[in-house]
Parts: structure tokens; sequence; C-alpha cells
């Protein structure tokens, strides 16, 4: 019974549902590139200026935390695994469609972060938002929105977070011989110390590691590279060529290559998914495109940079002969070219971008579990039932469990879809309004009362930075 749902639930992910949500995300995707005038291209130093600056006030989230925090959740073991396999399923050509996808999807990254800031609310010396917050406080959607945040806390907080725990725990199994019951033991204490310090530790940890396991990744990927110099023009070319190959179109092959590519990309980096705003909220800044424009950095740095790493260390060897397939084929890749070094960085690697993915998708439990109730007994059970769901998933395999989230975070997505295109002429005009005060030379800093048309914004007029 439980093996034919699991093969139910998977047919209707991958031959309906799979489809219908990336040609929403691709659409939504263009349109907004469209609408805001490319505004994912127009400002490259300023995204990066924006992260690294802000409001750095003791006990405030500043700009950098808060994409640290968005980065820490969408940078995984998909990266390394995932990225792995849309090459050896969809071909070397899929890393071009999976670029191609991140650079359109920055735009819808870039609206529902801003809309995240714009009807975000006080908690405490903290924000929070998110889409739940829009849909209510925008929207009037209560229905919607409860119904989002109790998707988004069960798929992130719970089911990803064990099948995180699962990754790390077979990973270390495998090379060190870590038993995974101790693997799951440690995951979730160091796991409830985090997470129960408050969004101010989540924050500093993530800060903290996601910079550099993120820089150590992109190092050992520099060294590869540089000793495989030679061949770089031959591996863009393989992935260009590949994108567009007369015999993929011949054989009826190129829709399998772009879809695969397509669907890395944009499960990757949750560009329009409604994930990411909940981090983006967080952020204490003076105009709400601010954070925009982060987000949007964001879907760079995980597609464009962290995701490219992988492809470029698989494809600079003989990915075929190595025969594996995944995490398994990238492991084989860096073994290639460093020894049994890169088998064990490679390890440390996937411990990291799983326990940081860990806590950030908790965050985004907490955020919305924040919207549904103000209870700190809740809260608390949440946060006990967080670090338990780290350790089953670790020592326990719970497929029918994590193909019911999959299912469950399409419904997430086209619900915040929907959201954010209702919602698409307010972003707009909050956008307008940053421009206006950037060609008059200003700070931009936001005041509903410059843009009558947006409404619900109490955080903006009571807050004083």
């Amino acid at each position: 019974m439980t093996e034919t749902l699991t093969q139910a639930i998977t047919l209707i992910n991958d031959r309906f549902l799979g489809y219908i949500l990336m040609a929403a995300l691709m659409i939504a995707g263009l349109y907004f590139t469209f609408a805001s005038r490319f505004v994912q291209f127009v400002r490259p130093k300023e995204m990066f200026r924006l992260m690294t600056s802000g409001n750095k006030k003791k006990g405030h989230i500043s700009s950098f935390q808060a994409f640290s925090i968005s980065t820490a959740s969408r940078v995984g073991t998909g990266n390394i695994a995932g990225v792995a396999i849309a090459i050896t399923t969809g071909g070397p050509g899929a890393v071009f469609w999976m670029w191609l996808i991140a650079v359109i999807g920055a735009a819808s990254a870039f609206v529902e972060s801003t809309l995240a800031q714009v009807y975000k609310v006080k908690a405490g010396a903290h924000f929070r938002g998110g889409p739940a917050y829009y849909m209510q406080r925008a929207l009037g959607a209560r229905r919607m929105a409860w119904m989002f945040s109790v998707i988004i806390t069960l798929t992130f907080a719970f089911v990803f977070n064990s099948v995180q725990s699962n990754t790390i725990a077979a990973s270390l199994q495998s090379t060190f011989g870590c038993s995974s019951l101790w693997t799951g033991l440690v995951l979730a204490a160091l796991t409830a110390v985090i997470i129960f310090g408050g969004l101010r530790r989540v924050a500093k940890f993530s800060a903290v590691i996601v910079p550099v396991f993120a820089l150590a990744y992109i190092a050992i990927t520099l060294a590869v590279v540089l000793f495989n110099l030679e061949k770089l023009p031959g591996v863009f070319g393989l992935i260009f060529s590949d994108a567009f190959s007369a015999r993929n179109i011949a054989g009826g092959a190129l829709g399998a290559t772009i879809m695969t590519g397509a669907r890395r990309g944009l499960f990757s980096n949750e560009a329009g998914m409604g994930s990411a705003p909940n981090a983006a909220a967080t952020a204490n800044i003076s105009h709400p495109v601010k954070q925009g424009y982060v987000q949007a950095f964001s879907v760079f740095v995980d597609t464009l940079v962290i995701c490219s790493c992988t492809a470029f260390i698989v494809l600079l060897t003989d990915y075929q002969a190595l025969g594996g397939v995944g995490i398994t084929l990238t492991q084989q890749a860096l073994t290639q070219e460093l020894g049994g070094l890169g088998n064990y960085f490679l390890s440390v690697s996937v411990l990291l971008f799983a326990f940081t993915s860990i806590i950030g998708n908790y965050y985004y439990g907490q955020a919305n579990i924040e919207f549904l109730t103000k209870s700190k007994t809740v809260m608390a059970l949440f946060r006990a039932g967080v670090s338990i769901m780290v350790f089953l998933g670790a020592v326990l395999q719970l497929k029918l469990v994590w193909n019911a989230a999959d299912l469950f975070m399409t419904v997430m997505a086209l619900m915040n879809l929907y959201a954010i295109f209702r919602l698409r002429r307010q972003a707009l005009y909050v956008l307008a309004d940053y421009r206006r005060q950037k060609a008059q030379g200003k700070d931009p800093v936001f005041n509903p009362a410059d843009v009558p048309s947006v409404q619900n914004t109490d955080a903006w007029r009571t807050d004083k930075i």
C-alpha cells in the first residue's frame, strides 16, 4: 500500500504538477523580467554593495545575515548531487538551461522578496514576514495565508530537514564509517542548540558558516580548473553545443535536456517559490527594494556560482567513464583530480551544505509558526519537533513522506506565484519609487506616503531606521 501510494505521488509530481510548476515559474520570471525593465541585470554592483552594507545596529538583522539565511536554505546537497544528476540524465547542455532559468528567475526572487519587505511586521526587536504575511495583509486572503504557513512549515522545517540529515548520515557512513545513530544524535543536538537560541543565533550562525563553506567549495573548484585549464574552452563549447545539439533535436532529446536543466535551476535557487521571502523580510533596511536586489543576487550565487562549481568539477573529467550518479559522480570526479583529499573534502562539504540547509529551512518554519500563533509553548514544541525529525531522518528511510513533500512544495509555490502576480503593481510601484530617489542622487528611504497605492505597511510607518 505504501509503495503504491509513493509511486502514485511520484507520477503526479513528475508527469503533471512538475511541468505545471516549471511552466508557471518560467512564465512568471519572464513577465517580471520585462515588467521590471530587467531589474536583475541593471545594477550588479549595487546588489553586491547592498548585500555587504545595510543597517548594522545591534540587535537587528542585517542584509547580509538575511542573505545568509536564505542562501543557507538554497545551497544544499542538491548543488552537489542535483547538478551531477542533471548532467548524466540531460547531458552537458542541461547546464546552459540551468544558467538561463536562474537568470530569468532572479526577477521573481526580486519581486517576492521586495513584497516580503513591504508587508513585514514588527516582532519585538526584529521583523518577520513572507508570503503568508503579504497574502493576508495585501490580498486579505487569510485562509490562503494559513494554508501556506502550514505547508511550508511541514515541508521545509520537518520533511526537507529529515532529507538533509539523511544525506549527511549516508555520506559520513560511506566515507568515515560513522554510525547513523550517533550522527543523528549529534545533528539533532547541534540543531537544538542553534534554533533554541532564536533568530539572532540562526542569523549569526548562517552569516559565519555560509561564506566559509561557499568560498572553500569555490576554491577547490578553481584548483581543479587550474589543473585542467587547457580543457576549459572545450567544456564551455560542450555545454553550449549540447544545449542546441542537432543530434538532440533529431533524436527528440532536446526537450529532456531543457527540462532537466530547467528543473535543476528552478528547484535549486527556489526563485518565486515562496521560501526565501521569509528570510528577506527579517532585514532591517531603509527601502524594500534593497533586499529585493540582495535576494536576486542570492539566486546568482546559488546557481551561477555554486551549481556551476559542481558542473565544472564533473565536466572536466571523463564523467561518462566514471559511471557514478549524483554525489557519487561528483565524489569520483574530485577523487580523480585531488586524490583522497577530494573524497574527504566532498564529505565535509556535504555536511556543511546540508547542515546549513537544516538551519535555513528551520527559520522558514519559525516565521510561519509565528504567523499562526504567538504561543511560546507551541514554538518550543515546534523546535523540539524539528530536532526530532533531524534525528529520525538520519536513521530512517521516509520515502513516502519525502515524495509527499515535493507535492506540497509544488502547491506552495503555485500559491506564492498567484499572490505575487496579484501584487505585481505594488512591487513595481515600490521599485519605481526606489529608482526615482536614486535618480535624484539620494540613498532611497521608503515612505508609504510616497506610494499611496501600497497599503497595510505598518512596520514602515513606525520604524525609525
